[in-house]
């Protein structure tokens, strides 16, 4: 068991000593963190303020009873109490040393956390692109951010669902299929699907706002397409088809999978049992000719009514979004789902939210998140567009990461062969750019500049696979390999930076953990920029390959489990590593 787990089951045991009326959610409050200066000591607990408070006891007083009751010599050094009620903990320098020799010996177990226990099922929704258009600078934040908890929460131990909800249905198939009809370039469709299909609903959108017969035109291909005529269902199969070809070419650039892709389509025919059970509950009546929700007890929602049937009996995204909760919690059983999307859409989610409340009983036990982010700015501070003011597509701005990353490789290590250099371009290109987004407090706008996401210092991805790949060529030089000899029962850590890192690498479950909670990978980010720091001074000081018997083993070890930690922690954001670069 790790150390802090170790002080966490103790604590509770005093602290349920001395209050022996607390509840297990009180007792289960009772955690320990790092201290935010070393100063202080290892870790910290300050939960026992919170359970002072109600009970109207002096929290210092009670720090103090607690500690009396707790035993924890055998793992540190000093247990004090501080300010108000803090209770402070310094490891004895063995307890360290043994953990991180337990976690070497184990390479194939997960590093400095425990996985959950129990284990629950999230579904994450992210990407959700539109089909019969290109992916654009504007999905790369909810496909790397929702990629990226997908692997943060399998990491911890969930069993997760991830579902790409695309486009799939809706009033455009009906101007594309006019357009498909009249004016497709089949060369254009065979040479880029995507742009051609733009085109024709650029090109129809226009005339139906300029002629009201292209406009009827458009509505009557849409009905036959909804009421299942064949031509009209073989077109809008084949445009989907191309635009899923296209779409997971760029998921195998960007290492990103899903489990589900179940467009609005999939949902459908379930709509109108949605629309009925909402009026047959009383919880949608007829406004207007419309079909809406009212949030009268909800002050947030009061002004906002959410309408799931149009005047012309037309459904909308919120209706789709009843059917799609309703199908996930039927299916898998969630504990909890997850909605990764901008910040626009949060309005939308806190009434598909409350619908839901209301509307299925089984979704109080499960959580429904909406996980929201900032825009993507210029470095004129606008939003990120082309010289010419178009969006980026997402397939133009990986091409450019990659020879970006290419020109920068081919200037650094001109010895590399072009295979090579090619495969670290890509590993670096794309790593950097999906580094640059979530570093970034997620809902934040951001400023996307490619000379701070490509640059070999900083808090890039480029410097951490760096750091990486330098540490490998540690063995590579002494001729080691990190497997190759036992790792030692218990490590020798005397200078300050062998502790300092040592007691780092303790504390990565606490940024994995952290991010989870909230959401928020940049606490990832900023672990591994600061354990990547502290190995340079680590190795600056500490000489590695120079040092003899257990003082080599002990720093061979400290390298390996840093590289491991950078490794793990990359790849949870998505990120590749290289041997050498």
């Amino acid at each position: 068991m790790l150390p802090h787990r170790q002080l966490e089951q103790r604590l509770r045991e005093a602290v349920s000593a001395v209050l022996p009326e607390c509840a297990p959610d009180d007792l289960a409050s009772v955690v320990v963190r790092p201290c935010a200066e070393a100063r202080f000591g290892d870790y910290q607990c300050v939960a026992l303020m919170a359970l002072a408070k109600p009970r109207k006891l002096n929290p210092r007083r009670l720090a103090e009873d607690v500690l009396r009751r707790l035993n924890v010599s055998d793992l540190c050094d000093a247990a004090e109490v501080a300010g108000a009620g803090f209770l402070n903990f310094r490891l004895r320098p063995a307890t360290r040393a043994t953990a991180l020799a337990a976690a070497a010996a184990a390479p194939a177990g997960p590093l400095f956390f425990e996985p959950a226990n129990p284990p629950r099922t999230i579904i994450v929704d992210f990407s959700s692109p539109n089909v019969a258009k290109a992916m654009h600078v504007g999905h790369i934040r909810s496909t790397i951010l929702g990629d990226c908890l997908a692997r943060l929460l399998r990491r911890l131990g969930h069993r997760v669902i991830t579902d790409n909800h695309l486009g799939d249905w809706g009033t455009q198939f009906g101007m594309l299929i006019v357009g498909w009809k009249r004016d497709l370039n089949a060369d254009a469709l065979r040479a880029d699907p995507l742009a051609e299909m733009e085109r024709l609903y650029k090109k129809i959108n226009a005339e139906c706002e300029a002629n009201p017969a292209t406009l009827e035109a458009a509505r009557q291909e849409l009905v036959k397409l909804q009421s299942g005529d064949p031509e009209n269902l073989r077109i809008w199969q084949e445009m989907t088809a191309l635009s899923r070809a296209q779409f997971d070419a760029i998921y195998a650039r960007l290492g990103v999978k899903f489990d589900h892709t179940l467009g609005e389509s999939f949902y459908n025919p379930r709509l109108p049992g949605v629309v009925e059970a909402l009026r047959d509950r009383g919880i949608a009546r007829e406004s207007d000719g419309a079909l809406v929700v009212f949030f009268e007890d909800n002050p947030e929602l009061k002004d906002h009514p959410a309408i799931v049937r149009k005047r012309d009996g037309g459904f909308n995204y919120t209706t789709t979004d009843l059917a799609t909760v309703a199908y996930r919690i039927e299916t898998w059983q969630p504990d909890e789902i997850i909605y990764v999307t901008d910040g626009r859409q949060q309005l939308h989610f806190k009434q598909v939210f409350a619908i839901c409340r209301r509307w299925l009983p089984q979704t109080a036990r499960v959580r429904l998140t909406h996980v929201w982010f900032g825009s993507i700015l210029g470095e004129d501070g606008k939003p990120f567009r082309t010289r010419s003011g178009e969006t980026v597509k997402l397939a133009d701005l990986l091409d450019e990461a990659e020879e970006r990353a290419y020109r920068v490789v081919s200037e650094k290590n001109p010895e590399l062969s072009e295979p090579e250099r090619r495969t670290v371009a890509r590993v670096v290109g794309i790593g950097a750019v999906k580094y640059a987004d979530l570093l970034s407090n997620r809902q934040s706008d951001y400023v996307f500049s490619w000379d701070k996401m490509l640059a070999l210092s900083g808090n890039t991805a480029p410097y951490l696979q760096y750091a990486y790949a330098r540490i490998r060529s540690i063995f590579r030089k002494g001729n080691e390999a990190p497997s190759s000899a036992p790792a030692p029962t218990s490590l020798e850590l005397s200078a300050p930076e062998e502790i300092a890192l040592g007691q780092h690498l303790l504390n990565f479950g606490f940024a994995l953990e952290a991010a989870a909670a909230d959401a928020r990978p940049n606490f990832i980010c900023n672990y591994l920029y600061e354990l990547a720091g502290r190995f340079a001074q680590f190795y600056e000081n500490c000489p590695v390959l120079k040092a003899q018997g257990a003082v080599r083993a002990s720093r061979l070890t400290l390298c390996d489990l840093t590289a491991r930690v950078l490794a793990q922690g990359l790849d949870v954001l998505g990120i590749e590593v290289l041997e050498r670069m």
